[in-house]
């Protein structure tokens, strides 16, 4: 099983970003697919979710309307469209993926944003 973040960097306040995970080794639509973020000195947070073949989705407050949760099926891949970006969304960002107990995660990828 493997989980593979990228598209992380260095963007100015108000960049966009598309992040990509891609997945390998498990029934890929049949997962909950999330992104967290970790900044330095907190604790993992959730940011976003997307469920398997229904496509519904869930953000937390502090990201609705800037970041955008999607995935393709037939590719393995979720993504996370990030746009209007804020000093406080620098982080490292995880892809997870659920079913049941069966839980894995990415490696991360490092966001900051910073002028």
């Amino acid at each position: 099983v493997r989980l593979v973040e990228s598209g992380g960097g260095l963007v100015q306040p108000g960049g966009s970003l598309r992040l990509s995970c891609a997945a390998s080794g498990f029934s890929f639509s049949s997962y909950v697919m999330k992104w967290y973020r970790q900044a330095p000195g907190k604790e993992r947070e959730l940011v976003a979710s997307i469920a398997g073949t229904s496509s519904s989705t869930y953000y937390a407050d502090s990201v609705k309307g800037r970041l955008t949760i999607s995935r393709d099926n037939a590719k393995n891949t979720v993504y996370l469209q990030m746009a209007s970006l804020k000093p406080e969304d620098t982080a490292v960002y995880y892809c997870y993926a659920a079913r049941g107990s069966q839980q894995y995660w990415g490696q991360g990828t490092q966001v900051t944003v910073s002028s």
